[in-house]
C-alpha cells in the first residue's frame, strides 16, 4: 500500500504539482485540491431531481473514486498526459448523466482543464465542442433545461477564465524576463564602459610610471636630487591613479538611472499603468545616481503594488546647484506607513546632504520628491523619453 501511494504521488518534473511546489505562493500549492469543493454539486443536485433519487448514489460514488484518481494524475503526471486525463473526466460526465444530472460537474472540470493541456485557441475550441455535444445528449435524454444551461454557462465561464489567467501569467513571465534582461544589459554596458576607462587610465599611468622609474634609475648614480624628484613624481602619479581607479571601480556598484527608468516602464506598463519620464542634462556623481536610481525603484514598486494608478511620471531637473527628482502617480493616495524601503531611501538621501518629501492625498495620488546638492565638474547624466 505504501509503495502504491508513493507511486501515485510521485511528481513528474514537468507536472503542475512540481510547478506549484516551486512557487513562492504557498496558497498556489493547495489551490488545485481546494477546487475539489466544487464537486459537492455532484452529490447535491440529485436531491433536486425526484426521478434520480433511487439510482444516483452508487454510480456517483464509483465515478467519484475514478474522478479523484484522474484529478490526482492530472496534477502529478507528465504534461503530455494531461489531455488524456481531461478527456477521461469529460467521459465520466457522459457516463454518469443517465443516473445523476450533477455529472455536469465532471464536464465543468474538463472545461477548466483544457487550457492547461493545449494552446488558448485549441482549448477554446475544445470547450465549445464539449459543451455542444453535452447539451445535445442532455436534450435527447429529456433532462430539465435548468441543469443544462447552468452546465454550459459555468463550463464556458470557467474555461475562458482559465484561458485568460494562463495568458496573463505567460505575459507576466515574459515581461519579468524582459525586465531582468534590461537590467543585465545595462549592467553589462556599464561594466564595459568602466573597463574601457580603466584601460585608458592605467595604460597612460603605467607608461608614465615606467618612463619616470627608468629615468630615475639612470639619474640616481650622478644626480641623486633629480632622481629623487622623478621618484616623487612617480609617487604622485601612483596616488592620483589609485584615486581615479577607486572612483571608476565604484561605478561598478552604481545603479544606472536610465536603466532603472527603462525597467520601471516595463514593470508599470505590463500592469496597465501609463508611464512617462523627462530627464534634463544633470551633473551627478556615481553615488548620487545610485541613490536616485534606487529611489525610482522603490517608488515605482510601491506604485505597482499599492497605488492602483492609471498613470505615473518621473521628472529629473537641475537648478541652483540642486537636482530634483519627482515621481508622481494618480492612484488612490492616502496615509503612507513608512517601511524598510522608505526608511532606507531617506537614509541614503540624507547621507548625501539631500532631503526626501512625500505628499499624498486620498484619491489624488502620491508625489515623492528627492532633492540633492550637486557640484560643478561632476559627470553628466541625460536621457530622453
Amino acid at each position: 500500500m505504501t509503495s502504491l501511494i508513493r507511486t501515485l504521488f510521485r511528481t513528474s518534473p514537468d507536472s503542475l504539482a512540481c510547478q506549484q511546489r516551486a512557487s513562492d505562493d504557498i496558497g498556489m500549492r493547495w489551490f488545485p485540491w481546494i477546487n475539489l469543493v466544487w464537486s459537492v454539486w455532484l452529490f447535491v443536485t440529485p436531491f433536486y431531481a425526484d426521478r434520480y433519487q433511487d439510482t444516483w448514489l452508487w454510480p456517483t460514488l464509483g465515478s467519484y473514486v475514478v474522478f479523484l484518481f484522474l484529478f490526482q494524475r492530472f496534477h502529478y503526471d507528465k504534461a503530455r498526459r494531461r489531455l488524456g486525463y481531461t478527456l477521461a473526466i469529460a467521459a465520466l460526465g457522459f457516463a454518469v448523466l443517465p443516473y445523476n444530472p450533477g455529472s455536469q460537474s465532471y464536464v465543468i472540470y474538463a472545461c477548466a482543464f483544457f487550457p492547461l493541456c493545449m494552446s488558448a485557441r485549441r482549448a477554446l475550441a475544445a470547450i465549445v465542442a464539449l459543451l455542444i455535444v453535452f447539451a445535445a445528449v442532455w436534450h435527447e435524454m429529456g433532462i430539465p433545461m435548468i441543469y443544462m444551461s447552468s452546465a454550459v454557462i459555468a463550463g464556458l465561464v470557467v474555461g475562458v477564465f482559465n484561458i485568460g489567467m494562463l495568458q496573463k501569467l505567460r505575459s507576466e513571465a515574459q515581461l519579468r524576463l524582459s525586465h531582468e534582461e534590461v537590467r543585465r544589459l545595462a549592467a553589462l554596458a556599464e561594466r564595459e564602459r568602466i573597463g574601457r576607462d580603466l584601460h585608458d587610465l592605467l595604460g597612460h599611468t603605467l607608461s608614465l610610471v615606467a618612463l619616470k622609474s627608468n629615468l630615475a634609475s639612470r639619474l640616481i648614480g650622478h644626480d641623486p636630487m633629480a632622481a629623487r624628484k622623478e621618484m616623487d613624481d612617480v609617487s604622485d602619479v601612483a596616488r592620483d591613479a589609485l584615486a581615479q581607479v577607486r572612483r571608476a571601480v565604484s561605478g561598478i556598484r552604481a545603479a544606472g538611472l536610465a536603466a532603472e527608468l527603462a525597467s520601471a516602464r516595463l514593470l508599470l506598463e505590463s500592469d496597465g499603468v501609463r508611464f512617462n519620464y523627462e530627464m534634463d542634462e544633470v551633473a551627478l556623481s556615481a553615488e548620487q545616481e545610485t541613490v536616485l536610481a534606487l529611489a525610482v525603484r522603490e517608488a515605482v514598486t510601491n506604485i505597482q503594488r499599492h497605488a492602483r494608478a492609471l498613470g505615473a511620471s518621473v521628472v529629473l531637473q537641475s537648478a541652483d546647484r540642486q537636482v530634483s527628482l519627482r515621481i508622481e502617480d494618480d492612484g488612490r493616495g492616502g496615509a503612507i506607513v513608512p517601511g524598510n524601503g522608505l526608511c532606507g531611501m531617506r537614509e541614503r538621501i540624507e547621507s548625501l546632504g539631500g532631503r526626501l518629501r512625500l505628499d499624498t492625498k486620498p484619491g489624488q495620488g502620491t508625489r515623492v520628491e528627492v532633492t540633492l546638492p550637486v557640484e560643478r565638474g561632476e559627470r553628466g547624466v541625460s536621457g530622453e523619453e
